[in-house]
C-alpha cells in the first residue's frame, strides 16, 4: 500500500479498533485509487474472503493542484484482489495482533495480503525500550523513508504497552516472548525484514528473534541493538535513571489519576529527573468520567507485565548467539559516548572478540560509538544515529 503522491512516505497504523467506511473509489487499470475526505474517515479496515488487508489511518497525499475552498483528500492504492475491496467495521477480527506502525517510502508498491508474486520491499523493524512505545520511531523512520524510499519500516508496541497493552497475551511475560510476538506479527503480515533495530530492551528482543527462528527472517539479516549488551544490565550510575526503581514507584501510585501534574511532581519528589519525569507522563492518556467536568488520566501500559518484562531483561543472557552468530547474520553494537554506566570493560571485550570470531563475508560482529549521546540515542543524537544506520539500508534492492 503506498500513497498516491510522490511528496513524502506513507504510514499504515495497524491497531485493534477503528471503523470502516465506504469511501469512493476510481478503477485504474488493475488497481483502486480510493480518494476520501478528510472529514469523514480517519480509519478503514479491508478484509477479502475473510482475511485482513489492512487496518489503520490513512495519512493525507497532497495534490499539486490546489483549488480554493477544497479540502485535502486522503489517497490509498491497494492491488485488488478478486476485483473487489469489501470494508468492515468489524476490527475485533484482529485481535491478539500487535499493534504497528507501517512507514513506507515513496517508491514502495506492495500490499502484504495481495498477491504473492509481488516481491515484498525491504523492510526494516524497529522495536523500543521498557516504559517505551513505537511512536519513539515515528519521525526518525519517516526521516529514512525520504532518504530511502524503496524500504519499509515496521514499528511495533510490544506487549503491555501502548496500544498493545489491552491485547490478552500469555505469560509469562519476558524477552523472548516479546521477540515470539514480533516474529508472529511479520508471519502474519506476509513480510521479511532485513534490518532488526532494538533499543534497550528492545536490543535484547531482536537478538531474541535470532536466537528463535530461521524464517521470517531474511538473510543476509543485519540487527542493531542499541545502548543494550547481550548479558548483565547495569541500570545506571549516580544521578542516572534506574528502571526498575521507577516501574515499581509507579505501581505504587494510583491507576487513575486527576492530572498530570500530579504525577510529575511525586516523580521529582522520589528523586527522579525532570526529562525521566516528563517522558513518563506522556503514557498518560485522558478519560472522560460520568457526572464529572474533569477528565482522569490512565497509564496506556500493563505495568505488572512490564514489571515481568524487566526482570526478563535483567536475567536473559544471549551471549551465545554474539558468540556463535548465524551464518548470514551481522549484529551490530552501538554504544552511547554518555551510557558508560551499561558498558562494562569485560562485556566490551567479550564484543571485540566476538568480531574476531565472526569473519566470513556477510555475518559477523560489529562495535559503534555514538557520540554525544546518553541512552535515549534516537532523541540526543539523531542525525549521528541516522549516519549510522543508513549504510544497512544502501545497495539493497527488492527480491
Amino acid at each position: 500500500m503506498a500513497a498516491v503522491s510522490s511528496l513524502g512516505p506513507t504510514t499504515c497504523r495497524g491497531e485493534r479498533r477503528g471503523k470502516a467506511v465506504v469511501p469512493s473509489q476510481k478503477k485504474v487499470g488493475i488497481s483502486t485509487v480510493v480518494a476520501v475526505d478528510r472529514r469523514n474517515i480517519s480509519r478503514a479496515l479491508r478484509y477479502c474472503e475473510g482475511k485482513a488487508l489492512y487496518m489503520g489511518q490513512i495519512f493525507p497525499a497532497f495534490s499539486k493542484k490546489k483549488s480554493s475552498g477544497a479540502h485535502p483528500c486522503l489517497c490509498i492504492q491497494t492491488v485488488l484482489v478478486g476485483e473487489r475491496v469489501i470494508h468492515y467495521q468489524d476490527a475485533d477480527k484482529l485481535a491478539g495482533v500487535l499493534a504497528y506502525d507501517l512507514v513506507q517510502g515513496g517508491l514502495v508498491r506492495w500490499n502484504s495480503m495481495a498477491d504473492k508474486s509481488v516481491p515484498d520491499p525491504p523492510t526494516a523493524v524497529f522495536l523500543h525500550g521498557i516504559l517505551g512505545g513505537r511512536k519513539n520511531w515515528g519521525s526518525f523512520t519517516r526521516r529514512l523513508a525520504q532518504e530511502f524510499p524503496m524500504w519499509q519500516f515496521l514499528l511495533v508496541d510490544l506487549r503491555c504497552h501502548g496500544d498493545s497493552a489491552t491485547m490478552k497475551k500469555r505469560g509469562p511475560h519476558t524477552v523472548a516472548s516479546a521477540a515470539l510476538d514480533v516474529l508472529q506479527l511479520v508471519r502474519r503480515l506476509r513480510i521479511t525484514p532485513r534490518v532488526l533495530v532494538g533499543h534497550s530492551f528492545g536490543g535484547k528482543v531482536v537478538l531474541s528473534m535470532i536466537d528463535q527462528a530461521a524464517k521470517p527472517l531474511a538473510r543476509p539479516v543485519r540487527v542493531w541493538v542499541l545502548d543494550a549488551t547481550p548479558g548483565k544490565v547495569r541500570p545506571g550510575g549516580d544521578g542516572e535513571d534506574h528502571p526498575g526503581e521507577l516501574i515499581a514507584f509507579l505501581q505504587r501510585m494510583p491507576k487513575q489519576v486527576s492530572s498530570k501534574q500530579q504525577i510529575l511532581a511525586a516523580l521529582l519528589q522520589e528523586g527522579f529527573s525532570i526529562d525521566v519525569a516528563r517522558w513518563v507522563v506522556t503514557n498518560l492518556q485522558s478519560k472522560k468520567v460520568s457526572n464529572t467536568t474533569s477528565p482522569e488520566f490512565s497509564w496506556v501500559f500493563d505495568l505488572d507485565g512490564i514489571s515481568q518484562m524487566y526482570s526478563s531483561y535483567e536475567s536473559t543472557n544471549l551471549w551465545n548467539i554474539v558468540e556463535n552468530v548465524p551464518r548470514g547474520v551481522h549484529v551490530n553494537f552501538l554504544k552511547a559516548e554518555r551510557s558508560l554506566h551499561r558498558w562494562a570493560l569485560e562485556d566490551l571485550q567479550r564484543i571485540h572478540a566476538a568480531e574476531e570470531l565472526a569473519s566470513d563475508e556477510g555475518a559477523g560482529v560489529e562495535m559503534h560509538v555514538l557520540e554525544d549521546a546518553g541512552h535515549w540515542v534516537h532523541a540526543d543524537n539523531p542525525d549521528g544515529l541516522f549516519n549510522i544506520l543508513s549504510k544497512s539500508f544502501k545497495g539493497i534492492r527488492p527480491h
